[in-house]
Parts: C-alpha cells; sequence; structure tokens
C-alpha cells in the first residue's frame, strides 16, 4: 500500500446519506479478483444511463469538482461486506473519503485496503457541503498523524478518531502482513529466548 501521512485536496461532493456497496459497485461487476478497473463503474447505476451515456448531473461526471477527498452523507458504505467498494473508491482516484458515519464492514474493508474513512460530526460535514457549495474549488486538509481534518478556507478543524494499529499501517504504508513482516527482528529476537 502507499503511504499516507497528510493530503491537500479538493473535494468531490456527494451529499446523499445511505450509500450502500452494492451502489458503490454494483454486485454485477465483481468478478475480478485484482483491485483494477473497478473505477470506472463506481456509482455505475447513477452515473451512466442504461446506453452507457454519462448522467450530466451526477457529481462524478461534472469537471467543476475534482480531488482525491470524497465528501458523502450519512450512513456510507451500509449493506453487504465487499472490499470491491473500497478498490472501486480508490481505482477512481480517492484516498479518503468522509463521512459524520460509516457501515463498520466498510470502514474495516476501506482501512485493510489502504483507503482512510473519516469520521467527522454531522455539523462539520455540513461545513465542508456549504463550503463547496459555495466554492467548487475548497479544498481540505487530512493530517493523519495529527488525526485532523482542517477546512483550508476557514480554518474550521475536527479532530477524527482511528485506530492505533490502522494508523501506524497508513503511515507507514504497510498491510497486515506487511506489518508482520517490518516485526522480523523483533519475532526473531524472541524466539532466541
Amino acid at each position: 500500500m502507499k503511504k499516507f501521512t497528510k493530503l491537500t485536496s479538493a473535494v468531490v461532493p456527494l451529499n446523499i446519506e445511505n450509500i450502500d456497496t452494492d451502489q458503490i459497485i454494483p454486485a454485477r461487476f465483481l468478478k475480478a479478483t485484482t483491485r483494477e478497473g473497478f473505477g470506472e463503474n463506481l456509482f455505475r447505476d447513477w452515473r451512466y444511463e442504461n446506453d452507457n451515456r454519462p448522467k450530466a448531473d451526477f457529481v462524478l461526471n461534472d469537471p467543476t469538482y475534482s480531488g482525491q477527498i470524497l465528501v458523502a452523507g450519512k450512513n456510507f458504505g451500509c449493506g453487504s461486506s465487499r472490499e470491491h467498494a473500497a478498490w472501486a473508491i480508490q481505482d477512481a482516484g480517492f484516498d479518503v473519503v468522509i463521512s459524520s458515519f460509516f457501515a463498520d464492514i466498510f470502514k474495516g474493508n476501506a482501512l485493510n485496503n489502504g483507503l482512510l474513512p473519516i469520521q467527522v460530526s454531522e455539523d462539520f460535514l455540513k461545513n465542508i457541503f456549504t463550503a463547496v457549495e459555495a466554492n467548487p474549488n475548497v479544498d481540505l486538509t487530512v493530517d493523519l498523524e495529527n488525526q485532523v481534518v482542517i477546512l483550508n478556507e476557514t480554518g474550521v478543524s475536527e479532530s477524527f478518531e482511528i485506530n492505533a494499529y490502522k494508523k501506524s499501517c497508513l503511515i507507514n504504508g504497510y498491510d497486515d502482513i506487511d506489518f508482520i513482516l517490518a516485526q522480523k527482528d523483533l519475532i526473531e529476537e524472541f524466539e532466541k529466548k
């Protein structure tokens, strides 16, 4: 996985609540076993007409918005468990998803795959959506080491919680196996005793 410490980026606002994993990546696209190629089908049924023409009114098709941070409504990632949801979001170019609530299974899958889900208060989420509506180029800074999100235009910030182990893995670019391999010297020392 790539290392993540700090990111400053514009955001893509998806102000919809209760986005489930089948909306993120429909089940009919889950045939591949590698992570590549899922981004083109991210939010497929919302992004494209039946004849594959992009829907002009969907935010991912609007050139006004870009960035590596997806900001979504409350209860993001509910529904069935699928790592493919995290893969699709990453493959579409996002490193962070911000919401006021995540389904636990999505949050775990995201962290296991190097995608940072940040849960903020509903008030802070509303501030982000309001700022982006007023200025589509507004950007956020996500500082993982200090566990804070900053709305750069106003300087308003909010801290967020993250599991210490997963934080360490993201900062070092480790998946679970990489973490264990990084402990090789300690393991060998323990075995000698």
